[in-house]
């Protein structure tokens, strides 16, 4: 990979109108300090990245002398795949010592290889200055930096596995739309679902591929995908869309599994999943003719058995008392719970419970009226923003606890039956 010719042969304009609107003073002499280039690896989570992990290279260099013409080598990037992002950006700045100054920044992405040892060397910014009159070349050399790349350890994922596809990125998120709904088609129609995957802090290229839509029952058209690379100022975006074309062949209702997408949150340093929503094909509406003719007319015998029998019901229901109601957790956010806890993380753990909480308040109550639940939740506040050493819960248990429906307590009310001459006195 590599920066497009449209920027290389158009980079110099841009330094041009700047000149031209706010030329700096020539200076007598070029002077040690007067032009200088670094460029900084931004590390995510302030570790080494693992192999086909993105990191931002900054390049920003600061010139003094007014320039007139200029062109940034570039090192060979070798164990490296690599692409610029954005066009390069000129500024005027102010030193802290009040002098006036021409900025340059450049952001570039690379991606190692293979774990190692490695070095980024220098980059070059020839300059073509104004040296008392004359026209005078100049390169500015940046220093060289240490790139130790990790070994992926874990004994399941990672950058060398076929399956499942590696993902490092800061976020991921996903939006699943249906057009029409697909719980309202039936045998024959066709429903197009399309599912958008974005990831923050990686380029469209290392997104998966399209994922596999499979049922019994259902037959799939697979469509095109499209990808891109969103430049924001945080960092670039990733996004891919992928499209299906979805007809069911059976009349029955179909369950569409869900799809889990596992990546690597480049900030926390460990495995997340996150997926594409089960959804049901078929059975949300009552048959059309069928719901154009008026409603049969019960036969007299019938209704009879029926407010009989409705009536016996209501005596044992009366007798028997009605189930408790309870609560659950969607599947999404238990497997989120479960996820974090296999992979020993209190502050991913945290963060899904955080959703918990937020999807299902009312649990969220229950959970905090539990003596054992409030200790479990305050160890683990403690172990992820306490000082360093707090143990924390044991997570797997946590998780279990969390997952379990729990039961509602009925709301209080006026008694089952009243009595049949009106209230006792």
């Amino acid at each position: 990979m590599g920066a497009p010719a449209h920027w290389r042969e158009t980079r110099a304009w841009p330094l041009a109108l700047l000149l031209a609107l706010s030329p700096l003073p020539a200076r007598a002499e070029i002077e040690p300090g007067d032009l200088t280039l670094t460029v900084t690896a931004e590390l995510n989570g302030n570790s080494a990245p693992f192999p086909r992990e993105m990191v931002l290279l900054k390049i920003h260099g600061v010139y003094k002398q007014p320039i007139l013409l200029e062109e940034v080598v570039q090192p060979s990037l070798a164990n490296f795949s690599w692409t610029q992002l954005g066009r390069d950006h000129w500024s005027k700045a102010k030193l802290p010592d009040g002098q006036s100054a021409i900025a340059f920044d450049r952001t570039v992405a690379i991606f190692p290889h293979h774990a190692g040892q490695f070095t980024i060397e220098p980059f070059t910014h020839k300059l073509t200055v104004n040296d008392v009159g004359e026209r005078r070349v100049v390169e500015v050399r940046s220093q060289p930096i240490p790139f130790p790349v990790a070994q992926w350890t874990a004994p399941t994922g990672g950058p060398d596995a076929k399956e499942p596809w590696w993902l490092p990125a800061k976020d991921v998120a996903i939006t699943d739309s249906w057009s029409p709904d697909p719980e309202t088609i039936k045998v024959g129609e066709t429903a197009r679902r399309i599912v958008t995957l974005e990831a923050q802090g990686m380029v469209a290229e290392g997104l998966p591929p399209r994922p596999v839509m499979r049922t019994r029952g259902i037959i799939t058209f697979a469509g095109p995908v499209t990808r891109e690379t969103l430049l924001t100022p945080s960092g670039p975006v990733a996004r891919a869309t992928y499209q299906w074309d979805v007809k069911p062949g059976v009349p029955e209702i179909i369950p569409l599994d869900a799809i889990a997408i596992p990546w690597f949150d480049t900030n926390t340093r460990t495995m997340r999943e996150t997926e594409i929503p089960a959804r049901q094909i078929g059975g949300g509406l009552p048959d059309r003719e069928t719901d154009r003719a008026p409603p049969p007319i019960p036969a007299p015998l019938t209704v009879a058995a029926a407010a009989l029998a409705a009536f016996g019901l209501g005596l044992a229901l009366i007798g028997f008392g009605l189930g408790r109601p309870t609560l659950r957790l969607s599947g999404p956010t238990r497997r989120r719970l479960q996820a974090a806890a296999r992979a020993g993380d209190p502050a991913g753990f945290r963060a899904a419970l955080d959703a918990a909480m937020r999807e299902a308040p009312e649990l969220a109550r229950i959970w905090r009226a539990r003596p054992d639940l409030a200790a479990a939740f305050a160890d683990l506040d403690r172990s992820v923003f306490g000082a360093s050493g707090a143990a924390a819960p044991d997570l797997p248990v946590l998780a279990r606890a969390l997952s379990r429906a729990q039961p509602v307590a009925a709301a209080p009310g006026p008694d089952r039956l009243a009595p049949l001459d009106g209230p006792a006195r």
